[in-house]
């Protein structure tokens, strides 16, 4: 009787695990874990820095990019977006797939014209984005910074 009791137990909990998608979930786990790839290495000294993306799973996460050379915010804001992009494409992904930005300004009163250099880039679907100024400045004097989240 209780023997019986567990397998009716057990074939209920069954049908509710695959209803509630939970068989899915199981078998995903079961599966390999999936490898990270990486595009270009900067290196420092010899030693890897950071690469320019990383793919895991269908999502590529894309370093910051920013602009070194003289120039004003709409110059570097137009010159880190194209460079986003470069790196979009290598990894397999473009512009209209990006879910996440994250912009980095050297002055917050440069917002609007970046905004207006912005504006546009990323097709009718434009991803959320987090704006911050960065105590200090960001390095390598550019004026802007960006990264990014997409998927391929």
């Amino acid at each position: 009787m209780k023997s019986e009791r567990r397998s009716i137990i057990k074939k209920l909990f069954a049908s509710v695990a695959g209803v509630a998608g939970l068989g899915i979930a199981t078998k995903a786990k079961a599966d390999a874990t999936p490898e990270k790839e990486v595009g270009s290495v900067e290196m420092y000294q010899d030693v890897p820095l950071f690469s320019g993306h990383t793919k895991f799973n269908n999502l590529v996460f894309v370093a910051g990019k920013g602009a070194h050379f003289d120039g004003d915010i709409t110059a570097h804001t137009k010159h880190v977006l194209d460079e986003l992009e470069k790196e979009l494409i290598k990894a397999g992904s473009s512009m209209e797939k990006v879910l996440k930005c994250s912009v980095f300004l050297h002055d917050l009163n440069d917002y609007k014209a970046m905004n207006e250099a912005y504006k546009g880039r990323f097709g009718n679907k434009p991803p959320c984005r987090t704006t911050v100024a960065v105590y200090g400045g960001v390095p390598g004097d550019s004026l802007v910074e960006i990264d990014c989240i997409a998927y391929v």
